[in-house]
């Protein structure tokens, strides 16, 4: 769905997490950063995928990784999210799709025969120049750290 590929200039971003801090592609100047969008809190793919995260996470952070998880659920959501898994990373509650579509993740899909408009699960690595290191479209929910990491 995204246009966007490995080599372009991360869009400049600015969302509130489930806490209701502020955070932007400025902030991580200098830092690498996963931003990982997922259609919805709390259900079976996406806490795959943000658990596989979380428990490679230490690894992550000695590699120099900051990361952010990205979804259009409310903060409220995104909160409980967060504290029941224990995420030790910021969750976007973009409710606005502001930074979802900034990426070009929201965009038509199909489950069971219906179609309708949805984030398309999708991981961007950024690096300390704010540029595009890896664009994964194909996102192993349960492996996704390695995908990460084995191409770095």
């Amino acid at each position: 769905m995204t246009t966007l590929k490995s080599g372009d200039a991360a869009p400049n971003f600015t969302g509130v997490d489930q806490d209701g801090i502020e955070h932007s592609l400025y902030d991580y100047k200098g830092k690498k950063l996963i931003v990982f969008f997922y259609p919805k809190a709390s259900t079976p793919g996406c806490t795959n995928e943000a658990c596989n995260l979380k428990d490679n996470y230490k690894e992550l952070q000695e590699k120099g990784y900051e990361i952010i998880g990205v979804s259009a659920d409310s903060a409220k959501r995104q909160s409980n999210f967060r504290n029941k898994y224990e995420f030790p990373f910021p969750l976007l509650a973009d409710e606005d799709k502001s930074v979802i579509h900034a990426f070009g993740v929201w965009g038509p899909k199909k489950f069971m025969g219906k179609e309708y408009d949805g984030i398309h699960r999708t991981t961007f690595v950024i690096n300390e120049e704010g540029m595009l290191d890896q664009v994964i479209t194909k996102v192993k929910t349960k492996d996704h750290a390695a995908q990460i990491l084995d191409a770095n």
